[in-house]
């Protein structure tokens, strides 16, 4: 029950922490440890926590070629036992201490976070070290966490949302990392050894590719004593088998996949644009517009509001290491599923060939500058912004400065970039009953 009301009440904390946008944007500081290693604070002495969050270049793309889910496999074991706490004792520790330690395997990054108490912070520091130092993959949770995702890969097998996903990266990258199943197979999973998961840590958690970014009560002497602590004993430098950059395949291509199911489930894309890209910031908002501002897009009005044609319908753009792509998905009835792509087209030549209207920029840019507060409303959000920021490579400022570059994009550029975006062909997955494809599988 004790262990509870400190979980409850970091929850409670980490919610109320740093609400004020504009003083945790104009607060960030940078710091190097007495080790060497750099981070990004936010101090915040309003309640008694630390939110840390970090990331490692080399996420699934780090797996070997032949056995994909081997990151994903790592994420779920790292707290499952590390140094002298076996499994259980580890997660004793934890619950005791209402310590959070989150673990994911992305793309292009192996990413963490800690949640802690600062009374409990001590004991935090210590389980994360052990678990990114010393994690032990004994037989017991090794075999429990294979079972588990063995068994999530076969439930995706018959959901047609991760069937349209999978088949539509694997399509749009065919032999890159990028298209393989960054959970594993069920066949993969099966053949990856303690010695795939140990190389793996070995290999992939080193200093030199390490960001990170802290929120909480704490100054920078503080900080920079809890990150040698943490990531000190880490090797200097990664191990890591390049990645190629790669061009997304399959652009005009429709690909069916025959499901018998009362929804069709489409996805769709092509190629977006570099974060560094001096047109990204007008794309961002044309993408808001056309299809990412969810009920105010006009993909989300023609589709959904027009015709109830779906509950929904959104696009977005994915900036990667080695690729960027625009991506869009929805579900629709499967009777009007060749309705529904072909409004989808139409709408994406439409904006392609017109751009967006003045009332529809401006309303995009007041909205894209309202919400962005809502990124950092709490320590847990901040702190992954400060990683984000880095890994982008925007400037300690960039949160400060964002608002004025929305301001920046004029009409004449939105309709500009619109056609850059979105004159092109999409590579569509479907899964359902959908009729005419270019392939079927």
């Amino acid at each position: 029950m004790v262990s509870r009301l400190f979980a409850a009440a970091l929850g409670f904390a980490l919610t109320l922490a740093c609400a004020d946008f504009a003083s945790a944007a104009s607060k960030i500081e940078e710091i190097v440890s007495p080790g060497g290693i750099k981070a990004w604070l936010v101090r915040d002495k309003t309640v008694p926590l630390l939110a840390l969050d970090y990331a490692f270049t080399g996420g699934a793309n780090a797996d070997p070629a032949d056995k994909p889910g081997v990151a994903n496999m790592v994420g779920a074991l790292l707290d499952e036992g590390a140094g002298e706490l076996d499994s259980r004792a580890f997660q004793e520790r934890m619950e005791e201490k209402a310590i959070q330690l989150g673990f994911t395997a992305a793309r292009d990054q192996f990413r963490g976070s800690l949640r802690s108490l600062s009374a409990n912070l001590d004991e935090a520091v210590n389980l994360l070290r052990l678990a990114l130092t010393a994690p032990r993959f004994d037989e017991e949770p090794v075999q429990r966490i294979r079972d588990q995702l063995q068994a999530q890969v076969l439930r995706g097998t018959t959901n047609p949302n991760d069937i349209a996903n999978k088949r539509w990266w694997a399509a749009a990258f065919p032999d890159h990392p990028y298209g393989r199943p960054s959970q594993g197979t069920t066949e993969s999973l099966a053949a990856i050894t303690v010695d795939d998961l140990k190389g793996y840590v070995r290999n992939t958690f080193a200093r030199d590719t390490l960001t990170i970014g802290i929120v909480g009560d704490i100054d920078a002497d503080g900080a920079g004593e809890l990150i040698d602590r943490i990531f000190g004993a880490l090797p200097a430098k990664a191990t890591l088998a390049p990645v190629p950059d790669v061009a997304m395949q399959g652009r005009g291509e429709r690909i069916v996949v025959a499901l018998d199911i009362p929804q069709t489930v489409i996805s769709f894309g092509g190629p977006g644009l570099a974060r560094n890209d001096p047109d990204f910031f007008t794309a961002y908002v044309v993408n808001h517009i056309y299809g990412g501002g969810s009920m105010t897009s006009r993909l989300y009005h023609e589709v959904r509001e027009k015709r109830g044609l779906a509950y929904g319908i959104y696009t977005r753009l994915i900036w990667m290491d080695h690729a960027n792509i625009m991506s869009g998905a929805t579900a629709t009835r499967s009777d009007r599923a060749t309705e529904s792509l072909a409004l989808i087209d139409e709408e994406t030549r439409r904006m392609g060939a017109e751009g967006p209207t003045q009332e529809e920029l401006d309303k995009a840019k007041a909205y894209l500058k309202g919400s962005y507060a809502l990124g950092f409303d709490t320590s847990s959000k901040i702190a992954g912004q400060l990683v984000q920021i880095q890994l982008d490579k925007l400037g300690i400022d960039y949160p400060e400065r964002r608002n004025a570059m929305l301001d920046a994009v004029t009409l004449a550029d939105a309709r500009r970039v619109a056609k850059r975006l979105l004159d092109t062909k999409m590579l569509t997955l479907v899964v359902g009953r959908a009729q005419g494809p270019t392939k079927t599988n």
